[in-house]
């Protein structure tokens, strides 16, 4: 049987993606060929270093055949790195991937970690939105998976200052949207969705009240058709006897939803961009430089990741 290959963009050279890559080859065995966009001088480098000894087989970059492709030696799309030059190399690497999938050669994308500040400097908020510009999609969302309970902000790496007058009506209804669509045709399961108020205790506070105003109406609009409920405190939803209830908890913004969810699941957690024309998962952690040689990274979250293309 031919599988569709599952695209790894390596990401920044700077990171600890190969250690964690590396590791995750000899936790199992995935039945789906891998293709890493990587360079293939600092592949060998580390490899070299930790004494790795396996075959590397060079693809050629637009005309590989997906029938020839197992994961016996590392398939390798190569990128040239030029010291100092991350950002062209990871720009140069995510077109690669980019112009395979508009191919059609496959629907999978797993990227390493990338620092957003350094690489998109402000021109998107995180990689998400990066990834969707290519594809020209606006609605989008960013789904932090976990089998048992997942979380969804509704704006991503805004500063809080800039939460309140970046939520409405439409945005949050899109986002719910997405995330039942997503669970109804990949996961095959209808959700039970949370949703949380933007304020302490969804309480009005002078002549702010978006979680009667904006919130609650999106819910009433959509409970009919959507299992969702809410608005709901954000300081108790995460209560064990609370959060067992749903499957996914959709949060005004970023760390509201993101810092409970890694307190519990760690890095038992994956990335995954909703609304795009394909599938792009990616660990749920960033580059952890301080901890690049030390060989003590934890490659769960990109074991994760490939399991969940490899069985999607």
């Amino acid at each position: 049987m031919n599988f569709k290959p599952i695209l790894i963009v390596a990401g920044s050279p700077k990171s600890i993606f190969l250690e964690i890559f590396f590791k995750s080859l000899d936790h199992k065995k995935y039945k789906k060929p891998l293709v890493l966009i990587c360079s293939k001088k600092l592949l060998i480098k580390y490899m070299v270093k930790r004494k790795i000894k396996k075959k590397i087989k060079v693809l050629e970059k637009n005309s590989f055949k997906i029938t020839k492709l197992d994961n016996k030696s590392i398939n390798l799309i190569d990128i040239e790195y030029k010291k100092n030059d991350s950002q062209s190399y990871i720009e140069n690497s995510f077109n690669m991937a980019f112009r395979i999938i508009k191919k059609g050669i496959t629907d999978k994308l797993i990227n390493g970690p990338v620092s957003k500040s350094k690489f998109l400097k402000g021109v998107f908020p995180g990689m998400t939105e990066y990834i969707s510009s290519h594809f020209n999609v606006k609605n989008n969302a960013m789904l932090i998976f976990n089998e048992n309970l997942s979380v969804c902000p509704v704006t991503t790496h805004l500063p809080i200052r800039e939460v309140s007058k970046n939520i409405s009506k439409k945005i949050i209804k899109d986002k719910i949207i997405l995330v039942d669509k997503f669970y109804r045709k990949i996961i095959l399961k209808k959700p039970n969705i949370a949703v949380l108020g933007l304020n302490p205790h969804c309480e009005t506070f002078g002549n702010l009240d978006e979680d009667n105003e904006i919130i609650k109406p999106v819910i009433s609009s959509l409970n009919k058709k959507i299992k969702i409920s809410g608005p709901y405190p954000a300081d108790t939803i995460f209560l064990k006897n609370n959060r067992k209830k749903f499957d996914v908890i959709i949060g005004m913004y970023h760390d509201q939803v993101l810092t409970p969810l890694k307190t519990l699941f760690e890095y038992d957690a994956i990335n995954i961009t909703l609304g795009l024309p394909f599938i792009r998962v990616s660990p749920d952690h960033g580059p952890n430089e301080k901890m690049i040689d030390k060989n003590k990274s934890d490659p769960e979250s990109l074991i994760k990741a490939i399991s969940f293309l490899d069985k999607n």
